[in-house]
């Protein structure tokens, strides 16, 4: 059975089949809303039911009861149960970049830090694999449990996939990377996905807020815009730990030298006592709106744990940015990661 989805704000029409989410169905259409995580709790995907009903596998954690009974939905966990009318943005979809099933062979490990593994994933020649700087993977796994890693690197042919993998204690995939992968291990992968990318039809000065392993898909936006010689201004705030947690700190001070348009600031929230820190401490969040008061003429995209994000979305818009010019990712542990 199938049910019609009609976007009143674009005019846009597509079809849902069975248990499909309006998420998954309009990627399969190519119609993209904005979304990140798919999992119902970072809220990026929110939307508004202008008629008809759907329902949840389970209660959406991104809507509060108030916005639920105002007629907000979120579409990646939303089933239609009969033809619905919604309000949602939609991104310009490339009809090259489609989510697609490939497998991988681990070229490269590299242990940046402690607790930091990065991976360089060589895909098939045979195989085209498009996606845009900033978007992400889900490593399938054996048992049918998936991960999900930002690509760290810019989309280039024939180049490896770079991946920041950090090592959450006992977790199912990131201690199989620490404790038993090899170079040469093959596996499996499903995307690209999310709508975390630079937008290119701003020229406004774009603040990057960084916060541990969220550092990678900021990386590839980075990288990407050097390579396309995007001359906006970018300041990126990279919030960490400790010292040793900035694993590609020198990268980012070469790049911070050699691009009059890159500034770089680096963040720690809890310096050790040997690390002799004489730069920014605190909440990366704070710092930034310590160097910059007035955020009405920047875009802010903000990658990392889901209390960085959430301090953005509450803190920001007080300080004058709109809030169709936050980007976010919000990197969420699985339980068993």
């Amino acid at each position: 059975m199938s049910f019609s989805v009609h976007n009143r704000k674009t005019g846009s029409r597509f079809d849902v089949e069975g248990d499909e989410t309006i998420l998954d169905a309009g990627l399969k259409h190519s119609i993209v809303f904005p979304y990140s995580c798919r999992g119902g709790t970072c809220g990026t995907c929110k939307a508004r039911l202008v008629s008809g009903e759907v329902g949840y596998a389970h209660p959406p954690q991104a809507l509060s009861p108030e916005e639920l009974a105002g007629g907000s939905v979120l579409l990646c966990q939303a089933v239609p149960s009969g033809d619905v009318e919604i309000e949602a943005t939609e991104l310009a979809a490339s009809a090259e970049i489609q989510i697609k099933i490939m497998p991988c062979r681990v070229a490269a490990m590299e242990q940046l830090a402690h607790d930091v593994m990065v991976l360089h994933l060589k895909l098939p020649a045979s195989q085209a694999f498009r996606y845009l700087a900033g978007q992400y993977i889900d490593i399938l796994m054996r048992d049918g449990r998936r991960r999900s890693f930002s690509m760290a690197s810019r989309p280039q042919a024939g180049q490896d996939l770079e991946l920041h993998v950090r090592h959450v204690p006992e977790g199912a995939f990131s201690s199989r990377v620490f404790d038993s992968m090899k170079v040469k291990d093959l596996m499996r992968f499903q995307g690209p996905f999310g709508t975390f990318f630079l937008r290119e039809d701003s020229d406004r000065p774009a603040i990057l807020m960084a916060g541990g392993t969220g550092l990678a898909p900021i990386k590839a936006l980075l990288d990407q815009a050097f390579a396309d010689d995007n001359h906006r201004q970018f300041h990126l705030f990279w919030g960490v730990r400790a010292r040793r947690d900035l694993y590609l700190h020198e990268l980012l001070e070469t790049w911070a030298a050699e691009h009059e348009n890159f500034r770089y600031t680096p963040v720690l929230s809890e310096p050790a006592a040997d690390d002799d820190w004489r730069g920014e401490s605190g909440f990366v969040h704070e710092v930034v709106l310590k160097h910059v008061d007035d955020l009405s003429a920047h875009e802010v995209y903000a990658c990392g744990p889901p209390v960085m994000i959430d301090a953005a979305k509450a803190q920001f818009p007080a300080h004058g940015l709109a809030p169709d010019r936050l980007f976010y990712d919000s990197f969420e542990f699985a339980v068993d990661d």
